[in-house]
């Protein structure tokens, strides 16, 4: 995987997996701190505490489809190789969390990429799942802005109307563009 909000999507697609009722995910920003910091976190099955620590190992996977897990232990180096690290917290029937740190100014820092269709594609791809998406950007001065997206409100005011309408994706896409937009710094050089 080429982008960070990719890794994002397939950590969220094992909560999925995991029977997770409830999925955050967060990326923070922090343009003062020099970081950039993404986590998933679930309420699913969780893991035994020797599950979790075999799950960073490529050649662990609990999925019968393929015999190889690469997604968290090619996250977790590619935190490290710039200068950040990943940890992995669960526990059997209580849920996971996943957070893995980047100096955000690495020249080997991959890219972000498009997290706002990452989590619009879950949202809509999983829609008995609660969703929390945040995003926060600190500028260098210290200053925090954020952009959250629960969709309980989403989902109660439509009713029975699919979020798979026309009308409603593009509602949706625009509110979380728009959201990330007017946090997202404008490049310095």
């Amino acid at each position: 995987m080429r982008e960070i909000a990719l890794h994002l999507m397939d950590i969220a697609e094992n909560s999925v997996a995991a029977e997770s009722r409830n999925i955050h995910m967060d990326v923070l920003e922090d343009l003062q701190a020099d970081l950039l910091k993404v986590s998933v976190v679930d309420d699913g099955r969780g893991m035994s505490e020797e599950t979790a620590k075999r799950v960073l190992d490529p050649f662990y996977t609990t999925r019968t489809t393929r015999k190889v897990g690469l997604g968290i232990p090619l996250l977790k180096l590619a935190a490290e190789q710039s200068q950040g690290g990943l940890t992995l917290e669960s526990e059997s029937g209580k849920g996971t969390r996943v957070e893995a740190m980047f100096q955000h100014s690495h020249i080997d820092r991959m890219p972000l990429g498009d997290v706002g269709t990452t989590f619009l594609t879950l949202l809509v791809s999983y829609p008995h799942i609660h969703w929390i998406f945040m995003y926060q950007l600190k500028d260098k001065q210290g200053v925090l802005n954020e952009f959250v997206l629960d969709d309980e409100e989403i989902k109660s005011a439509l009713g029975d109307v699919s979020l798979t309408e026309p009308d409603v994706l593009r509602f949706l896409r625009g509110m979380i563009e728009e959201g990330i937009t007017a946090l997202t710094p404008q490049t310095e050089f």
